[in-house]
């Protein structure tokens, strides 16, 4: 979606020569998340709708249209692949040397970048180490060593914000000086979630009181236009303390003018944000101020074309075009020479030779063999609970838990397993599935079914808490009809990955119920309870009696909104990743046998039938929901199967 805005920040001569105005072009990418080739790394198969690669062909042209560009990464760029893991965690990363995500954005000539919440997943040191050597200022305004009693007091990690001096190139082919503000946050929820690698470490300020603090001293210091590196998604309206997605409050603040946006892997402009009060997709803006979100992956390259005058001393932003141009539509053939500007330098070829190399190390790495497997494993069918994906993860969970308590005195209590699906489809498309044969299994097998650095962790809960836990996960369900036909299963704006299956309970969920919790978390219904006939091992669950849940450093922390009421005591916080502990159960199971018991089912609703959307790959794999009478409808226009069920 393509969107254009005119504004004028100061009455001025309209009668200025058309020939002075100064046209800039602003290019976003936005969590690459390692993907750097053209590959499912997962699939072990190319993919060619993604990855920096192939993206920079498209950066390549996008520059070649204009005089005056500048590009900017918005965060989550150093993990999220076999890539990132391998460079981590595999190689022995020459610390003297480049990792290829900053090696291919210095070839690219990135103009500045903001840190993501997963730039933290590795670690401090590995950051810092990654990001000493790029070529391009790296800016973020809330993400501390020390946080004192004022912003501007604060001693932030990185650069809170950087002046770009800029000569721009106008209509008539005169210089024109500009300055050029560029500062970063991220979401300050990343002292919660990488704990283990940053408490004591790192502090966070919530995002808007940063930037609302730093950018009257950018203006003080000679700033002409301030651009907002935000890894944030678009959230509410209403600015409430350290939230997590910002971009409508931080879009609210005078003296920014340009925002670029991420973190929840959508697009905007797009038509899913046309009913919120001070958007305009249309144009493109929200508070006025042209915004854009460029996908995922190398999915697309965010476009912000500024038409700008100086008068008066100042510079006006008269128009902005917004846009996403996606890598899927791209005509691109990298075999075809394409004629150039003159003194058009294309910068994707020595990308291209970063980019070859890490991939050719990483393929070797991936498919070294580690077992093998008599039972198909994937996640096609983890929202039915019927998923040996999620069950494989539950039970080296379990075992590393009770090893690692055997001395302690926690040792006695009721071992519980919360999964959630790594891979489930949601906005990482139709592929975006675990589906691992029967046969040999490697390395990015294990990829392929755990796709986080998670680091393993268990909680003491009470009874009564896991009720919560389990009512914060089936909120993720539809509030069905008991009459309805073909309703959608699952609600799409709950993230896949906060549905968490329990295991070593027997539940029912009824779905005639309102969910109780909303996407972000929060309680909206304090009285709903979808989950009915709570047992374990048979019995019905002591609200009082204390369990141990066996899950991951980032959910014992609350993350995803499954903070519980009450106190929760971290039992066990290991450095083992849970990648690590399903190799461990894999090389000590061969061949590996996966028993899927679903823990729960679905309350009967009469006639109803809904519709799951799930992998087309799915297809192969239908006697696993028989129960369900699985009927298929097609494939809709993202490609997703449509499988109506009864339930």
């Amino acid at each position: 979606m393509r969107g254009t805005m005119k504004q004028s920040r100061l009455d001025f001569d309209s009668g200025y020569e058309v020939s002075t105005a100064v046209d800039l072009r602003i290019l976003e990418t936005t969590d690459l998340h390692v993907h750097l080739h053209p590959y499912d790394y997962y699939a072990d198969r190319p993919n060619p709708d993604l990855g920096l690669s192939r993206l920079a062909e498209l950066i390549d042209l996008a520059r070649q249209e204009v005089t005056n560009a500048l590009l900017f990464d918005n965060g989550d760029f150093l993990q999220g692949t076999p890539v990132g893991d391998f460079f981590a965690c595999d190689s022995g990363f020459d610390r003297a040397g480049l990792h290829p995500v900053i090696g291919a954005m210095n070839a690219l000539q990135y103009d500045a970048i903001t840190l993501g919440n997963h730039e933290f997943n590795y670690g401090l040191d590995f950051l810092m180490h990654s990001i000493h050597q790029a070529e391009f200022p790296v800016v973020s305004a809330n993400i501390l060593h020390h946080r004192a009693a004022r912003a501007r007091a604060d001693r932030p990690l990185v650069s809170p914000y950087r002046l770009l001096k800029r000569n721009l190139r106008d209509r008539a082919g005169r210089l024109q000086p500009i300055t050029i503000g560029v500062i970063g946050v991220a979401p300050p929820q990343i002292t919660l979630w990488d704990r283990q690698h940053l408490n004591g470490k790192l502090q966070t300020r919530d995002m808007v009181d940063a930037v609302r603090a730093w950018v009257p001293e950018m203006h003080e210091a000679g700033a002409d236009i301030v651009i907002l590196l935000a890894h944030s998604g678009l959230g509410q309206v209403r600015h409430s303390e350290n939230m997590e997605n910002a971009i409508i409050p931080l879009a609210g603040i005078d003296g920014v003018d340009v925002i670029l946006s991420g973190h929840t892997h959508q697009l905007f402009p797009s038509r899913k944000f046309a009913d919120i009060p001070g958007i305009d997709v249309e144009a493109g803006t929200i508070c006025g101020k042209p915004t854009v979100m460029s996908g995922f992956f190398g999915s697309h390259l965010g476009v912000i074309d500024l038409e700008l005058l100086h008068s008066g001393g100042r510079w006006h932003m008269l128009e902005a075009r917004v846009e996403n141009r996606a890598l899927r539509d791209a005509s691109l053939s990298f075999a075809t020479p394409r004629k150039l500007r003159r003194d058009f330098v294309p910068r994707s070829p020595k990308v291209r030779a970063i980019v070859e190399d890490a991939h050719a190390k990483v393929i070797e790495t991936i498919r070294q063999p580690i077992g093998e497997t008599v039972t198909p494993i994937n996640s096609f069918f983890a929202f039915l609970g019927r998923s040996a994906a999620t069950k494989l993860v539950a039970d080296a969970q379990v075992e590393f838990t009770r090893r690692h308590l055997a001395a302690t005195p926690h040792r006695h209590l009721p071992l519980l397993s919360s999964v959630s699906p790594c891979k489930a489809g949601g906005l990482g498309g139709p592929r975006n599935y675990t589906n691992i044969e029967i046969g040999e299994l490697t390395l990015r097998s294990l990829a392929d079914l755990y796709v986080f650095p998670n680091r393993v962790a268990a909680v003491k809960v009470t009874g009564a808490q896991v009720l919560m836990w389990l009512e914060r996960a089936v909120s993720a369900f539809n509030h069905l009809r008991p009459d309805g036909i073909d309703q959608p299963l699952m609600n799409p704006a709950y993230p896949g990955y906060n549905f968490e299956i329990l295991y070593g309970l027997d539940y029912e969920i009824d779905l005639s119920v309102p969910a109780r919790f909303g996407p972000d978390g929060n309680e909206i219904d304090p009285f709903a309870g979808r989950i009915r006939s709570l047992k374990w091992r048979g019995a019905p669950i002591d609200m009082e009696a204390e369990f141990i849940i066996c899950t991951n450093s980032f959910r014992a922390h609350g993350a995803g909104g499954f903070a519980l009421p009450g106190e929760v005591e971290i039992v066990l916080e290991h450095p083992a990743m849970t990648r690590d502990i399903l190799e461990e159960y894999v090389r000590a199971r061969v061949p590996l046998d996966v028993a899927v018991k679903p823990p729960f089912r679905f309350r009967n609703l009469d006639d109803a039938t809904v519709v799951l959307q799930t992998g087309v790959a799915a297809m192969d794999h239908l006697d696993e929901i028989a129960g369900f009478n699985p009927e298929v409808l097609g494939a809709d226009k993202q490609g997703f199967l449509r499988v109506r069920l009864e339930i």
